[in-house]
């Protein structure tokens, strides 16, 4: 189950960055990561290690028992997060085509694309960062142990902060039409 969940993450991981190598290809930056913010250049090890801690037991890597060791043993729950897992994926991949060429990894103050309001952000206004916290919510189940518990709440943390300030940038960027947007699709579902 645990090789599972850690191929999950492998795709989402891929996917990002095929994306990204794609949009490059046809000459547009998508990878704006820490232009906005120079701070963010301090997510990037943290990120690193979680990612270890997230996929380590899937793939048999070592790591600090106590910090692994599961709170129950029963596989429903697991299961169950394996299909979050790979839900997360589908719906990765559907909102990266939604995107089109808008899809940017950070701000882009500079050509920040159009205000995508169909496909996945017709369901969510974040359905990327929805589909992260679907993985990782799939990934505690599947793990069960305080890592990927502490995981999942870094993480809501974290994105929640990006969400903030890429819709403050929105505001400003899109006004009224981001406004409109706002009030008829959630934050997050």
């Amino acid at each position: 189950m645990g090789w599972l969940t850690a191929g999950a993450f492998v795709c989402l991981v891929v996917l990002v960055i095929a994306r990204t190598l794609v949009l490059r290809r046809r000459g547009i930056r998508a990878m704006m990561f820490g232009d906005t913010d120079k701070s963010d250049f301090v997510l990037p090890p943290i990120v690193l290690i979680i990612v270890y801690g997230m996929i380590a037991r899937g793939f048999g890597w070592p790591m600090w028992a106590p910090l692994v060791a599961p709170w129950w043993t029963t596989d429903v729950p697991g299961w169950i997060g394996v299909v979050l897992c790979w839900l997360a994926v589908v719906g990765l991949a559907w909102t990266l085509w939604s995107f089109g060429e808008s899809f940017r990894v950070g701000i882009d103050e500079r050509e920040p694309g159009g205000l995508v309001t169909s496909g996945a952000f017709a369901v969510s206004r974040n359905p990327i960062y929805v589909c992260f916290l679907a993985a990782l919510t799939g990934l505690f189940l599947v793990q069960r142990n305080i890592w990927a518990a502490v995981v999942l709440v870094v993480a809501f943390v974290v994105i929640n902060r990006q969400i903030v300030r890429e819709e403050t940038f929105m505001r400003a960027q899109y006004g009224d039409d981001f406004a409109a947007y706002a009030s008829r699709v959630r934050r997050y579902l």
